[in-house]
């Protein structure tokens, strides 16, 4: 069923709209009905329709500034105009705002029900489209050598972990899994003889278009081997070997067997000048990205060398395994800081440190970590005004701290208390900060709720912050819309001048910020079934 609104001043026009037809059988659901568009917004705010039918000349807000509101909050909400103005003006404004139809009065129950059965098989196939596995399927195997082209520049681009990358390969259906791994990047130019008199390559294309044609011999014979992927990446051809043993020696040997095959390939097919880097030997699928800074540290030898296949460990002292804090880690720790929770904080924290608590790295290595890790916990303080004096107390200094402690334990479990501590004291600032903003809103409603032009986003301009999120705010605090919690404001003021004053309606409408007396009586009969003459007098 699809939920829709009826929106007519006349009554007997929305009596008969509504009785005349079987709503049920074609599909829809009314669930609300309003004689003007303030009231079918309040309705629209609560129900989210799937159907607005609406009149265009309406008192306190017409069909076309009603339907402007929808397509700015509903955009996917279909508006029906049914009106009895055949003006030219009113329909381009109907087109501009994606209104499905625009329909003259009178017209038959027949008629209607033709142009709401259009509407839902639109609204129908909108579903089918957006629940079409199959066709999200293929549109997915259409995507996938180009998500499997970037998963693999992340992977030597940036750090990610263990999991997440199996995970990863296995939905990109690239084998990466094994206990050492290694990469070289093959860096393809212009020959002293140029390229191959044969190949069609022009000017401008010739340099990417022999990368693309290395690419493939070099696919060709990793296949033949195996035990390796290949790929394009930025001006390179990157290849990631994998091997199921560690026997170091053995396994340099073969790399450079099978790059001395891809390159004679490449230099004989295509007349290419070739240079291959190979990076260090690793044991974990978390270093790779350090053998790919490796290999391309390599190439800067070339000229030195005056070699077509370098190995970085020849030519520069090989160092013990780094701990480096990257930005993904940091982002991982700003995240957990920011909004995560207690549990979420401890997992993030023991997964930092599994990385670094086994590995043999220098004492320099681990300060530097250790350090940097401080640093982003500051850094997100900092940047979240919380009072690391309220804190942790007056002179506390965390980098004092850290060298006071004799194991990476310790300082795990020390690290963790800090995060939780500023976690905790951020969400009761957090919390606290709500409540103002939503306590300003207040105090401004209660100085100004007699300006008729008083909106949520003038409010918002004066607190400073986006409409969304103060509606949901608000909403959130108070169990009210900003505009219920408006009307209820001017309702109350209006009540206390009806029982003290003796203005007229339409003064006492101005007073509380109603430009219409019609609308003001209106509204108030809604809110308290009477209208104000009738209040005022059971009140007397």
């Amino acid at each position: 069923m699809y939920k829709l609104i009826l929106v007519d001043d006349e009554e007997e026009v929305r009596r008969g709209i509504l009785e005349k037809i079987e709503w049920e059988r074609i599909g829809y659901e009314v669930i609300g009905e309003a004689g003007n568009g303030i009231d079918a917004l309040e309705i629209a705010e609560k129900t989210i329709p799937d159907v607005v039918i609406t009149d265009i000349k309406m008192p306190f807000m017409d069909g076309i500034t009603l339907c402007e509101k929808l397509k700015e909050r509903f955009p996917t909400t279909k508006i029906i105009i049914l009106t009895g103005f055949d003006e030219f003006e009113y329909a381009q404004r109907a087109i501009k705002l994606n209104v499905v139809e625009y329909v003259l009065k009178p017209i038959s129950s027949r008629e209607l029900i033709d142009i709401l059965e259009k509407v839902k098989a639109a609204l129908d196939n909108e579903i089918v489209q957006r629940k079409d596995i199959e066709a999200l399927r293929e549109h997915y195997k259409k995507s996938l050598p180009l998500l499997r082209e970037k998963f693999l520049g992340s992977l030597i681009d940036s750090r990610m972990n263990r999991d997440e990358i199996l995970e990863k390969s296995r939905t990109y259906g690239i084998d990466i899994d094994g206990k050492t791994f290694a990469v070289s990047v093959i860096s393809v130019g212009r020959g002293s003889e140029g390229f191959e008199e044969n190949i069609d390559f022009s000017e401008a294309d010739n340099n990417e278009l022999i990368r693309v044609a290395a690419l493939n011999i070099s696919e060709e014979i990793i296949k033949k081997h195996g035990s390796g992927t290949a790929f394009l990446y930025r001006d390179y051809i990157v290849i990631i070997f994998t091997f199921e043993n560690d026997n170091s020696d053995a396994l340099v040997n073969w790399i450079f067997t099978v790059l001395e095959e891809i390159r004679q390939n490449i230099e004989k097919y295509y007349g290419a000048a070739v240079t291959i880097g190979v990076g260090s030997l690793c044991s974990s699928i978390t270093e790779i990205p350090y053998s790919y800074k490796g290999a391309v540290a390599a190439l800067d030898y070339r000229m030195i060398l005056n070699s077509s296949i370098i190995y970085v460990d020849d030519v520069e002292p090989k160092c013990t395994s780094s701990v480096v804090f990257d930005e993904l880690k940091e982002r991982s720790l700003i995240s957990c800081i920011k909004v995560g929770t207690d549990e979420e904080i401890v997992k993030t924290i023991d997964r930092l440190f599994e990385e670094i608590i086994d590995r043999k790295a220098s004492f320099k290595d681990y300060q530097i970590y250790l350090l940097e890790m401080l640093t982003t916990i500051l850094k997100v303080a900092r940047d979240l005004n919380a009072d690391m004096d309220r804190i942790f107390g007056t002179n506390y200094n965390l980098f004092v701290e850290l060298y006071k402690f004799r194991s990476l334990k310790e300082v795990k479990d020390w690290i963790r208390n800090i995060c939780i501590r500023i976690r905790s004291y951020i969400s009761r600032d957090r919390q606290d900060t709500c409540k103002l903003i939503v306590k300003r809103a207040r105090e401004y409603v209660e100085q100004h709720y007699g300006e008729s032009d008083i909106t949520i986003d003038k409010v918002c301009k004066y607190l400073h912050i986006s409409p969304t999120y103060f509606s949901t705010l608000f909403k959130k605090e108070t169990k009210l819309t900003f505009v219920n919690y408006l009307t209820q404001v001017r309702m109350e003021a209006a009540k206390e001048l009806l029982r003290t004053t003796d203005l007229k309606s339409f003064e006492i409408a101005r007073k509380v910020g109603y430009s219409e007396p019609n609308y003001f009586s209106y509204s108030f009969k809604k809110n308290f079934n009477m209208s104000p003459s009738q209040y005022r007098k059971a009140f007397k």
